[in-house]
């Protein structure tokens, strides 16, 4: 019986190497245009980038990303905006305000309790700091693009590109 690693599942792994494309593209854009809210969205045949970028300046952001992932930049796949980073701490803090609520049984002892749960929260929301890049790091993203290739850039709207990839 094979030991299959799920990180390298088919649809997984692909949506893992474009995730580290797409925030090594948000890296290089966020350079080049400051102060200009991007984000994007990854999937197994590319990505999305939303935000008021011309077109031919995401072409070239994706092509200089991709080529410095493959010149071992990893660093890059790791974005500080990444919903992973929200989603952990978010599911934290939730956990630790359902902890520091058990066993309540009223308004009244769910306001006495509140001093513990934005304590907890407070440190859930510290532990989702570290976790969040770590996980990206380990998990959502591949910062190894292999024989990841770009295959078309396009617009879809002013502010929504869709970037293919095989």
């Amino acid at each position: 019986m094979t030991n299959l690693n799920i990180l390298q599942a088919p649809y997984i792994h692909p949506t893992r190497r474009n995730h580290a494309l797409e925030h090594a593209t948000l890296h290089v854009l966020s350079r080049r245009f400051p102060n200009t809210p991007m984000g994007g969205h990854s999937n197994p045949t590319g990505f999305f980038i939303v935000g008021k970028v011309p077109t031919e300046s995401l072409r070239e952001a994706v092509s200089q990303a991709l080529t410095r992932l493959q010149n071992g930049e990893s660093a890059l796949a790791i974005h500080p905006g990444c919903g992973t980073n929200y989603a952990v701490t978010g599911g934290l803090a939730a956990v630790a305000a359902l902890y520091g609520f058990m066993g309540t049984r009223n308004t009244r002892e769910r306001f006495e309790r509140l001093p513990l749960v934005s304590l907890l929260s407070i440190f859930a929301f510290m532990l989702g700091q570290a976790l969040g890049p770590h996980l990206q790091r380990k998990i959502t993203t591949d910062p190894d693009p292999g024989d990841l290739a770009i295959v078309d850039v396009y617009p879809i709207t002013s502010s929504l590109h869709r970037v293919v990839t095989r």
